[in-house]
């Protein structure tokens, strides 16, 4: 029997195949909105990658740094052998009897590299680095007997090299010297070094990303601008009363006090402050980091407070909205070796 279909239900088959522009538009819509959750997850765990790595990085470069600066501090005033056995000579042999300090510094002050070791000039505000400091250590290199005429290696400078020649005098020392430059247009922290302490200098970068530099001086029973000489040695105690900045050591137009100051530092307190490259930060507002800690209301600015201080710049430092992490490492060496030369 032939079948003979009705056109109400042809054209009800024919509505079955296929998709309205409605529902088309619905999937479409859909769709987007599944790619853009999709794409922002991504964006999210990406930026958080970017971050977890950016702080990755940053803590190696502070535990570098901080390494380095512990072990060539705990080196400040180290004696060869033959010279550690003798006392030092008065100025009647020849030799000075008030020789340059072991540990040295500039307070707010840009290396001077083509120039001698305590050479600086201040920082102007709003350059690289404004308010970093300069640190300088002094040391000599190490044998394994008192004839000996070469090193034994065990002593190095600030770019990790053991100089192999032997001091000649007990004032022939090597110079490691820690201040903040530029690097491959990134702010870095720089060693300035000479195995015959005298210029010129090679200087390098460390450790970059190193946009702020502190320093303060742990000193041993005397007070900011101190220029008695002799320092009484009923105040000596080999411990740090107070902690100072480099120019609360130095004593302008008195050698003598000023060596003595520096003579007694028996600490030193660092602060650095780290950055990462651009676009590593989630928090894109503005931040202040304090260096060296931040001090209470009632002892900011005072002699000795070891923290941030109105009239130390870089104590307190506001860097731009930029989207870098940034990371501040804070720590403190103690002296090793006697300053006072004997």
């Amino acid at each position: 029997m032939k079948r003979i279909y009705s056109l109400s239900k042809v054209h009800a088959r024919a509505r079955q195949h296929g998709l309205t522009l409605v529902e088309l538009m619905v999937a479409m819509v859909l769709a987007l909105l599944i790619s853009m959750a999709a794409a922002g997850a991504l964006f999210i765990a990406r930026q958080g990658f970017t971050n977890v790595d950016a702080a990755a990085q940053l803590r190696d470069n502070g535990r570098f740094a901080q390494d380095l600066l512990q072990r060539i501090g705990t080196q400040a005033g180290f004696k060869s052998l033959q010279f550690a056995a003798t006392s030092q000579p008065t100025s009647t042999d020849g030799i000075s009897d008030t020789p340059a300090p072991n540990v040295f510094g500039l307070n707010n002050a840009s290396r001077t590299i083509s120039n001698t070791w305590d050479a600086g000039t201040t920082r102007a505000s709003g350059s690289v680095g404004y308010g970093s400091d300069i640190l300088v250590l002094r040391y000599q290199v190490s044998t394994s007997a008192v004839s000996s005429t070469t090193s034994d290696g065990t002593m190095i400078d600030c770019m990790g090299i053991s100089p192999t020649a032997i001091p000649t005098d007990r004032q022939d020392r090597i110079v490691s010297i820690l201040h903040i430059g530029v690097a491959n247009g990134e702010p870095s922290l720089m060693c300035s070094r000479s195995d015959t302490g005298a210029a010129n200098y090679d200087s390098q970068p460390l450790v970059q990303g190193v946009e702020n530099f502190q320093v303060l001086y742990g000193v041993d029973g005397i007070a900011p601008g101190n220029s008695t000489v002799p320092i009484p040695a009923s105040t000596a105690d080999s411990v740090p009363e107070r902690y100072l900045r480099a120019d609360q050591l130095t004593v302008t137009g008195n050698t003598a006090a000023t060596t003595a100051n520096w003579q007694r530092v028996r600490s030193i307190r660092i602060g650095m402050v780290l950055r990462a490259r651009a676009g590593s930060a989630i928090d894109k507002t503005t931040q202040t980091f304090y260096p060296l800690g931040e001090a209470k209301s009632s002892s900011s600015g005072t002699a000795g407070s070891a923290f941030e201080a109105s009239n130390d710049p870089g104590t307190t430092f506001t860097p731009a909205v930029d989207g870098r992490l940034r990371q501040v490492v804070t720590f403190t060496i103690h002296l090793r070796n006697y300053q006072e030369d004997l």
